[in-house]
C-alpha cells in the first residue's frame, strides 16, 4: 500500500523532531521540506534524503501531498493550515493552531469543508503521567473532581523575537504555555463548558497594559467550569524558579487526588501520583519518551485512512478559553 507523502513546513528543532517522529512509525514517508535556513533545512533532508527542497507552501502543494505538518511562526498557523487544507491536504499543525478562537474556528471549518484530518501538537496529553491521571478521573476513581491547579514556569523566554509582539504571536506565555495547561484540564475532563474566567497579566512585573502590542510574561487565571470545578493556573517565562522549569498539575477529587510534576527543574521527564489522604501511590516516573506522540498517532491514522474527525472541534474551546482569559484580564486592569 502507497504510504502518505508528507510535506514538512518549517523544520527547526521542534519541526524536525516531530519529523523524525512520524517517519519511525513507518506510515508515512517525507516527500517535501521547507525552511528558510539552509542549515535547518540540510538537516531536515539528512532525516529524509529522498525529499525535496522547495521554497515556498504553494511548490509544497503542488507536489501533489497528502499532508502537512506545520511548524512556522504562530502569525501563519491558520492561513497556512488552510491554504493546505484547501489543497485537499490533512495538517498536523504546532501550537497554537491560531492566534485566537476566531482564526482557529476559519481552520476547523476549512478541515471539515475538505474532510481532511486535523491535529494540533498538544503533546502533554501524551505524557504517561497525564494518561494515567486521567484515567482516574474518568473512571471515577477520585470522585468528583471539584478543583484543578496547573502551572507551567519556564525560566527561559522565547529567542525568537516574534514571540514579543502581540499581533504576530497572539500574546504572551498564556498562548505560548497556558494553552497547555488548559488543554490538560478540558481534555481530561471531558471538555465542559467554561462558565465565567478571572485572570490578571503581567509583563516585567508590572500589570500588563491593556493595549499595545507588548505581551505578558506572567499570568494566573481562575476558570470556573460547568458543574462547579474550579481551575485555576499560573503560567511565566523568565520566572527566578531556582530551576529550568516548573510543571505540576494536581486534580482534587471527593475520594482522592492525583498529581504530576516534572522532576529536577526537566522539561521532559514527570512523574505522577494517587493521592489519597497521607498515602501516595506512584502511577508513572521517567524515562518516557513522549515527545513525538501526538505526531506518531497523526500520522498513523492519516496512514489508516481517517478524514476529518469531529475531536478536532474541542480545538475551539481551548483556544476560545484563551481568549477569555485575555478578556479577564485586560477587563481587570481598566
Amino acid at each position: 500500500m502507497t504510504k502518505p507523502r508528507l510535506g514538512f513546513l518549517g523544520t527547526g528543532w521542534i519541526g524536525r523532531h516531530r519529523m523524525e517522529a512520524m517517519l519511525a512509525t513507518g506510515a508515512v514517508e517525507a516527500a517535501a521540506i521547507c525552511d528558510p535556513a539552509p542549515e535547518m533545512r540540510q538537516e531536515a533532508l539528512a532525516l529524509a534524503p529522498a525529499a525535496t527542497a522547495v521554497d515556498s507552501l504553494d511548490a509544497m502543494l503542488d507536489l501533489g501531498l497528502d499532508g502537512v505538518v506545520v511548524a512556522t511562526p504562530s502569525a501563519a498557523h491558520a492561513a497556512q493550515s488552510i491554504r493546505a487544507l484547501e489543497a485537499g491536504c490533512a495538517v498536523f499543525c504546532q501550537k497554537p493552531l491560531g492566534r485566537d478562537a476566531a482564526e482557529v474556528r476559519a481552520v476547523l471549518d476549512a478541515a471539515r469543508r475538505a474532510d481532511r484530518l486535523l491535529a494540533v501538537d498538544l503533546s502533554y496529553r501524551h505524557t504517561a503521567a497525564v494518561e494515567a491521571i486521567a484515567t482516574l478521573v474518568r473512571d471515577g476513581t477520585l470522585g468528583e473532581v471539584f478543583a484543578v491547579d496547573l502551572t507551567f514556569h519556564n525560566a527561559y523566554g522565547p529567542d525568537k523575537p516574534w514571540f514579543y509582539d502581540r499581533r504576530l504571536s497572539g500574546g504572551g506565555c498564556v498562548v505560548d504555555l497556558g494553552v497547555h495547561l488548559v488543554d490538560l484540564a478540558l481534555w481530561t475532563l471531558g471538555f465542559p463548558a467554561v462558565a465565567r474566567v478571572d485572570a490578571a497579566l503581567y509583563a516585567g512585573g508590572a500589570p500588563l497594559a491593556p493595549h499595545g502590542d507588548a505581551v505578558e510574561d506572567y499570568a494566573v487565571a481562575t476558570l470556573h467550569l460547568a458543574g462547579g470545578t474550579v481551575v485555576r493556573l499560573a503560567c511565566s517565562w523568565r520566572l527566578h524558579a531556582g530551576q529550568d522549569a516548573v510543571i505540576e498539575a494536581s486534580f482534587h477529587g471527593s475520594r482522592g487526588g492525583a498529581a504530576m510534576r516534572n522532576v529536577g527543574g526537566s522539561f521532559y521527564d514527570f512523574e505522577a501520583a494517587h493521592l489519597e489522604g497521607t498515602a501516595r501511590r506512584t502511577l508513572a516516573t521517567p524515562p518516557d519518551a513522549w515527545g513525538g506522540r501526538a505526531a506518531a498517532a497523526w500520522a498513523q491514522a492519516l496512514a489508516g485512512g481517517q478524514r476529518f474527525d469531529p475531536a478536532a472541534e474541542k480545538l475551539y474551546l481551548v483556544s476560545d478559553a484563551l481568549d477569555r482569559i485575555y478578556a479577564a484580564a485586560r477587563g481587570s486592569s481598566g
